[in-house]
Parts: structure tokens; sequence; C-alpha cells
């Protein structure tokens, strides 16, 4: 089928890779690990830290999710390939964790860049609670410059609590860090109008403007016993990254420098984003979460968060409902109209106990160190946004 005879295609220009302040990079094990041995592919590795290092020296903010623990602990332990029980994977996962995260260690390291280890489970961006926390430890590595290298925690997930692929968990990432663009290094340079490998008139779709159902068809099966994506893995995460805000690329990761390579012209699908992260994430918050409870302002707090802040303690004036840390809740002001809606930093009893208080006296009242906002302005969608 011809690609300009397809109704979901346009003319739309692929964005370019300098354009990207905050870059989410995924890295099959098929890419790191060589099948054959068990052993990670170094100089594959050191020339992927080398494109790393040139999207931070252009100013990104750069996470990788990298899979892999599983491949190199079944060549330690000498498991053999093919299938593997769940008891064997979170063993080998286990093992292969330590060698997988020593080794980002190293490439980052040489390269002036700081490796923070993150393991999460499915669970870690279903749960407020947990999505919240992840994404402060996130932001902070950020803050601090190092560079997020994220896996599934194979060692603890079960069936029941796994992604299943790294692909839709990168997707995931992306959201949850408000990243701007994701890119898949796969075996495969894109996506194409059916797999290649069983149709030699199969054509690379360079840009995807939206995902319909004709695209979603495309994708085929997974290509590596390493493997638990596939092109149609992909394009759920496409679709979770889109929706959240983020573009995405797939690319062909099996050559050296594969990022360094999309940024000089080399083919790759891009997947467009009508949104941005923020806007994307205020329209959740407006919409998609039902309130626990609710929040009252002073005026001063009032006009504060309307010129861009984030609600400290000291405008709040009472608290309503029983809720949790990181429930959504209603924002009112002194007449009790509704301005707007977010996520709570402070469970009721606690939010409770230091309204109308200075950030400073926080720890102080609660025994701990708390966040200095109630509610931080990027969890927050105000009436009108």
């Amino acid at each position: 089928m011809p690609v300009a005879a397809n109704p979901a295609l346009s003319a739309s220009v692929a964005p370019r890779l300098a354009a990207f302040r905050r870059v989410v990079v995924k890295i099959g094990s098929s890419l790191l690990v060589d099948q054959a041995k068990g052993a990670l592919k170094a100089a594959w590795l050191e020339a992927l830290a080398d494109d790393l290092a040139g999207l931070r020296a252009n100013g990104a903010d750069v996470l990788v999710v990298s899979s892999g623990s599983i491949a190199l602990g079944r060549g330690v332990l000498g498991l053999p390939r093919g299938a593997l029980k769940l008891a064997d994977s979170q063993a080998a996962a286990a093992v292969g964790q330590i060698a997988l995260a020593g080794a980002w260690a190293r490439a980052l390291g040489a390269r002036g860049m700081t490796a923070g280890q993150i393991l999460v489970t499915l669970n870690d961006t279903e749960e407020r609670q947990r999505y919240l926390n992840a994404r402060e430890t996130l932001e902070r590595l950020l803050a601090m410059r190092a560079v997020p290298v994220i896996n599934e925690n194979d060692t603890v997930a079960t069936t029941e609590i796994r992604y299943g692929d790294n692909d839709r968990l990168a997707a995931r990432v992306a959201t949850m860090a408000s990243a701007d663009l994701l890119i898949l290094l796969s075996d495969i340079d894109g996506l194409y109008t059916a797999p290649p490998r069983d149709n030699p008139d199969a054509k690379l779709i360079p840009v995807v403007p939206r995902i319909t159902f004709e695209i979603e068809n495309m994708a085929g099966g997974a290509a590596s016993e390493f493997s638990r994506g596939g092109m149609r893995t992909k394009i759920e995460a496409a679709k979770i990254a889109v929706t959240g805000g983020t573009h995405m690329l797939i690319a062909d990761g099996r050559v050296e420098h594969p990022v360094r390579r999309v940024a000089e012209g080399a083919n790759c699908t891009w997947f467009l984003s009508q949104s941005t992260p923020l806007s994307a994430r205020k329209k959740w918050l407006a919409g998609s979460l039902e309130p626990r409870g609710a929040v009252h302002v002073d005026a001063g707090a009032a006009r504060a968060l309307f010129k861009g802040r984030s609600l400290l303690p000291a405008g709040v004036t009472r608290v309503e409902g029983a809720f949790e840390r990181g429930d959504c809740v209603v924002l009112r002001d002194p007449s009790g109209a509704e301005i707007g809606r977010g996520l709570i930093a402070y469970d009721s009893g606690d939010a409770g106990r230091i309204i109308g208080r200075n950030t400073r006296e926080i720890e102080g009242i609660l025994g701990a160190a708390g966040d200095a906002e109630m509610m931080h302005r990027d969890d927050m969608a105000l009436a009108g946004e």
C-alpha cells in the first residue's frame, strides 16, 4: 500500500532532535546483550553513552530505560536459552541487575555523568502515592544533573504486576517525567506499512501525525527471544506517550551511535503528540480524577495561584474531606467557588495541622520535614487553563 494513499498520514514534518529538552531513551535487551554469549556489548554501549553525552551537551535532560538484567544474569548463571520459569527469571534479574547498573555507571561516569538506578513495577506508575514518589525521585535526580537509569524490577515482579515489555514502561516513565521526547531504540528502523520481513514492498512511514486503527494494524510480533516487545507494543507505547504530550520515535539501535544517526537524518518513525506534557497533564488533572476533598484558600493565595505560584500552607484556611497524599482535591476561593483542582502533597490529617502556617514550621509541627508546597503548581489545573 503506498504511503501517500493512507489517510492517517500527512505531509507533517519530523521535528529536530535538538529541539527537545527532556529525552527518554529506551534500550532493549537484544541491543545491549550478545544473545549467544549472554555478555554485554561493551563497544555499542560506549557509543550510545557518547550520544547521551551529546544530548546533555545540547542542554537536554536525559533518562534511560534499559532492559538487559535477565539476559545478562542468565549468562552469568549459565541458564539455558529459551523461556525461563518465573523464579529463574527473578534470580537471573537479581544477578544481572548488578552487572547492568555497573555497566551504565561506568559508561556514563567516563563522560562526566552520574547514573542513578531506579527499579519500578506497574504499581509504581498506577498508584498515585507511589507515582508521586517515583516522579519526585526522577525530578530530584535530574535537578542534580544525574541520569536516571530505569528498569522493571524483575526480581519481584510477577505476571500480575509486570509490564511485560519495556516499551510501555518507557512510555509511562516519559509521561511521569514530563519528557517531551521518547526514543525507542529497536531492531527495526521504524514502522512499515507491513512487516518488512514478510513483505518486500513494505514502505517506511517517517511520520505518524495520529494513531489510527489502520496504523495499529500495521504492527507485527516480537522479533527476538530476548525481547518481550515487538511493533505491537511500540504502538501501544506510542499511544501512551502522545496522550501524555510526549513525541515518540522508533529508530534502529543495532548500529553504533544510533541517536546521533537520527540527528543526522537516519531513517526512523516519528509519532507526533498534539499537546505538550504540561497541557496534557493539566487536562488529566482537570477532568480525569475524582476529587477526594477540598482545600479553601484565602484571597492572597488565590491571586498567587493565578500568577503561576504553588500553594503554600500559609494561604490555606481550611480543608474538607478525608484524602491521602497524591489524591485529587478541589481548590476553592474565599467565596467557596471552585477555582481549580490538583494533587495534594499531604494527607488530610497533616494538611489540617499546618494550614495557615509558615513553611519553616512544618517540620516542627509534623515531626519530619515535608514538602514546602501543599500543592505544586505543576500538579494543579486552574479554571481557564
